[in-house]
């Protein structure tokens, strides 16, 4: 089933997460140091582009829904950069701010058309400005139809258990892109998405499709969800819900860059759902985004109309 576009038009997804922001440096390599054996890159052009749950929240409004972003930022250079492209997307903004945190930068150094280097400049915000969020939580969880956290461990969400109890309370749609191995955290949720290295280090592997369908489906009972999806790279994803499995096969690309392809496949499953789709019809099409991102450069987005295509 496909979703008109004002459907999707009148979705409402509250993002909920850890913003960070990626900063791409390019540039050519002529030569090796003569300090140590690495590559010289001689930097060309800089580019800086919204990371973690901002660029969830960005694919949400790339499709067209309308977009909502609750998060924690520090009061620095990165945080005025990050809001300034928020900004510019359409995103609404909430960033409660902590002076003592630093902002999350992922700093990628790109020379010959591949990632050289990554470099991580992060830290744990204070619990003070966590409990503030809460009741900003409170307010903003009303006014729309599907609730995103997109938990990348970074601290942000240090109440999601109770955010999600309230948010069910109330019939939302609750969605987790989930971090970690204890997911006793996300009780209680409509839905999580981990890939197959999270789930793994939840469940422990699986030899099979039987003993991997009674994992999952043994932790999808004990957290109390309605599903989890399970995304498979190049073996496409999984579904399990109360009906049993549904898998669909990846779509055939060029695979040029995953960054933040599971953003992508979590923000079409957000946006569907808010448009009023069922879960098994949403999952296909979350996987058809995901199929498209893969073959862009960097964190990126689908439009509606590259998706419908």
């Amino acid at each position: 089933m496909k979703p008109s576009a004002q459907q999707v038009a009148r979705a409402r997804v509250l993002v909920v997460g850890d913003v960070m922001l990626d900063r791409y440096w390019y540039g050519s390599v002529d030569r090796i140091s003569p300090e140590a054996p690495v590559p010289v890159v001689r930097v060309t052009r800089q580019e800086e582009r919204l990371g973690g749950a901002s660029n969830v929240a960005y694919n949400v409004v790339s499709l067209g829904a309308k977009a909502c972003l609750l998060s924690v930022v520090g009061e620095d250079e990165a945080s005025h950069t990050l809001e300034e492209l928020v900004a510019r997307t359409g995103i609404e903004p909430h960033f409660g701010r902590d002076a003592q945190m630093r902002t999350t930068v992922k700093l990628r150094v790109i020379g010959r058309q591949q990632q050289l280097l990554r470099l991580d400049f992060e830290n744990t915000p204070d619990k003070e400005v966590l409990a503030s969020q809460t009741a900003a939580f409170a307010e903003l969880q009303g006014r729309h139809d599907a609730v995103l956290f997109s938990d990348y461990g970074k601290g942000g969400l240090a109440h999601i258990g109770a955010m999600i109890e309230q948010a069910r309370s109330v019939g939302r749609t609750v969605l987790v892109d989930p971090k970690g191995s204890d997911y006793s955290r996300y009780r209680g949720a409509t839905v999580i998405t981990p890939n197959r290295a999270e789930l793994e280090q939840v469940i422990g592997p699986w030899g099979s499709q039987a003993e991997l369908e009674r994992k999952a489906q043994g932790l999808r009972r004990e957290l109390q969800l309605s599903a989890l999806l399970l995304t498979r790279s190049e073996e496409g994803m999984t579904l399990f819900d109360e009906a049993g499995e549904l898998h669909v096969p990846a779509q055939a690309r060029e695979v040029f860059d995953v960054t933040g392809a599971g953003d992508t496949v979590i923000a079409t499953l957000a946006a569907m759902l808010a448009a009023g789709l069922s879960m098994r019809d949403a999952v296909p099409i979350a996987n058809r985004a995901g199929a498209i991102v893969v073959g862009k450069f960097g964190t990126a987005t689908v439009s509606y109309q590259e998706l419908f295509a």
